[in-house]
């Protein structure tokens, strides 16, 4: 069953680019990664599922219904972060959560102590004391108080520590293990290797690929290492498939998708000293996505 349904989603903003149809699925139960540098139009998708923005054309469900004419039911069940999150000065932590937790009409009193423990929150501060990451730490209780079906991350680890960011992914495993199904958009490609069971890559405002992680590293992409025992016209290289060559010495490196059959032959052609094939990361395949057209 897929719990977002996204159609040919488009959104532009006068003569500037927004989104251009958008599309994807996110399944019950899965971790989707959702990646693209800043101004891809990650948060413009996310805004637009939201029904924070409408869309100019093609349309978007989540849990079977439409997001724009069910947009109060449907936020019952969502846990949403932004990327950034802005609050009232003056209020204290607690009081924020409480007023938040007003909206979905139940007790969310053992929920909030349970994560704000979890995340070393201090409940009893003002929020104009709080550092970035902790206002953070608030957008991420908030976000999980109700204890959604849905939860929706646009850059959620901004301001976070690394060991903070380490609790904060065991809590998004331990919701996801629960049945929780979980959009995680980001530009930091390790953590979405880490978490996603699938990803959906934007540039410029449109899908280039929706893929399995395991698939992108595995199945497409090898990276290759090779050291020549005397110096080599390296342009030899410069054929369809291989991306990101670089040249040190008598070593180049470069990521190849394609036959590795036509690769290797065009290999046996030197007098190689030494030979490396290894899978390549998530964020060497994804820079394949964004090299720059010539």
């Amino acid at each position: 069953m897929s719990v977002i349904e996204i159609s040919n989603l488009t959104k532009l903003y006068g003569n500037s680019r927004g989104i251009s149809d958008v599309s994807f699925n996110v399944e019950e139960g899965e971790i989707f990664g959702f990646i693209g540098p800043n101004g891809a139009g990650k948060s413009t998708t996310i805004r637009t599922l939201l029904s924070l923005i409408y869309p100019t054309s093609g349309s978007a469900k989540i849990f079977g219904k439409d997001v724009v004419k069910y947009a109060p039911e449907i936020k019952r069940d969502i846990g949403y972060l932004p990327s950034e999150v802005f609050y009232y000065d003056n209020m204290k932590v607690i009081d924020l959560l409480k007023y938040s937790a007003s909206f979905y009409k139940k007790d969310c009193t053992r929920r909030i102590k349970e994560l704000s423990e979890i995340l070393e929150l201090d409940l009893n501060r003002k929020i104009e004391d709080l550092s970035l990451g902790n206002k953070k730490k608030v957008g991420i209780v908030q976000g999980l108080l109700h204890e959604p079906k849905l939860i929706i991350l646009d850059e959620p680890t901004s301001g976070l520590d690394p060991l903070m960011q380490q609790k904060f992914f065991d809590l998004l495993e331990k919701e996801n293990k629960k049945g929780v199904t979980i959009l995680f958009s980001s530009h930091i490609l390790s953590e979405v290797q880490r978490l996603c069971d699938r990803v959906a890559i934007i540039k410029e405002g449109k899908i280039v690929q929706v893929d399995r992680i395991s698939t992108l590293k595995e199945n497409n992409y090898k990276k290759f290492k090779i050291e020549t025992k005397t110096e080599v016209d390296f342009r030899a290289f410069d054929v369809a498939g291989v991306n990101q060559i670089e040249i040190k010495a008598n070593t180049i490196s470069f990521i190849f998708r394609g036959n590795i059959n036509s690769i290797l032959k065009k290999i046996s052609e030197i007098e190689i000293a030494n030979l490396w094939i290894e899978e390549p990361t998530l964020e060497e395949i994804f820079m394949h996505f964004y090299k720059k057209e010539e």
